[in-house]
Parts: structure tokens; C-alpha cells; sequence
């Protein structure tokens, strides 16, 4: 489905940092539960015909939010998102990282430090998500599984979801 809202995807390796913005033609009350609510999150997050899956989840300052991604081929990759700052309606910064079905950090692999802000526009709201990184070659490393193309991707999802 080809959708009307496109995503602005901005790396900037000497600054060690991912800049994706998008706007939805949704209110930000609509977007906003459907980034902090893991039922809504399971119907969007994964790029088809991946599908994420929560194994918990507490949006609060200091909770955090526990799942899966699993492929259509049954592989799992686990992932934990620590819930850092929340300004209801307007932003939340966290910290996400690959991890085990238990939430334990997986060292070997990148992790990021995400801050998602959310604005009202003239038809609907506006999403800038700042990502930064230890490093370039952990920038490099994320790109490299996909990240780019499975977040696009994802946010399409979101885009039909918010549509419904």
C-alpha cells in the first residue's frame, strides 16, 4: 500500500547519530498510544512478515518493554527498550538493546539511545526520532542488519494502523 507520508531518513556518522522523522495523519493522541501501547505496537513495529510480539511491558519512567521479533521462518530476536524520560503527548527517551527472553543485554551487539518527539501539524502530527550511538561503527553495524529499510517499513505499518 503506497501511502502519502514519507520517511526522512538522515544519518550522521561523525555525530554518531540517526535522525528519522515522519508525519501521520493521525492526531498526536492516536500516535502517541500507538508508540506506548503494546497492543498497538505488535500491530506495527516489526516489518511484514516479521511480527513483534510483547513479552511485557511498563511505559513509565524506569519500566521498560520486553519483546520479540520473530521471522516468518520462526527465528526470534529479543530486544529490550528502557523506558528513561517520559513527557506524555510530547516526547520519551529510552534506551533499546538486543537482549535474551529475559531482558539480559547482549553485549556483541549495538545498542541505542532513542529520543521520540511528537508535535502537533496542520493535518496531523509529526514524529522525530534522534538515535545516537557509541560509536560509528555501531551506526554502521545497525544499518547493516536493515534497520533503514525495516524501519520504514514498520512505520508504513503504522501508517495503515493509524488509517483503521
Amino acid at each position: 500500500m503506497e501511502t502519502k507520508n514519507k520517511t526522512l531518513f538522515t544519518k550522521d556518522l561523525e555525530n554518531k547519530k540517526i535522525v528519522v522523522e515522519r508525519e501521520f495523519s493521525a492526531p498526536v493522541e492516536s500516535v502517541w498510544k500507538a508508540w506506548t501501547d503494546s497492543d498497538l505496537l505488535d500491530q506495527w513495529w516489526a516489518p511484514k512478515p516479521w511480527r513483534a510480539e510483547t513479552k511485557s511491558m511498563d511505559f513509565r519512567t524506569g519500566g521498560f518493554w520486553l519483546y520479540a521479533m520473530k521471522g516468518p521462518d520462526n527465528e526470534v530476536h529479543w530486544a529490550r527498550v528502557d523506558y528513561k524520560s517520559i513527557e506524555k503527548l510530547k516526547n520519551f527517551q529510552a534506551a533499546d538493546y538486543f537482549c535474551d527472553e529475559n531482558g539480559n543485554k547482549n553485549d556483541e551487539l549495538p545498542n541505542m539511545n532513542w529520543d521520540n518527539q511528537f508535535s502537533k501539524t496542520a493535518d496531523g502530527t509529526r514524529v522525530v526520532v534522534n538515535i545516537s550511538f557509541k560509536s560509528e561503527a555501531d551506526i554502521r553495524a545497525i544499518l547493516d542488519m536493515g534497520f533503514k529499510e525495516g524501519f520504514e517499513m514498520a512505520l508504513g505499518n503504522l501508517d495503515e494502523l493509524l488509517e483503521k
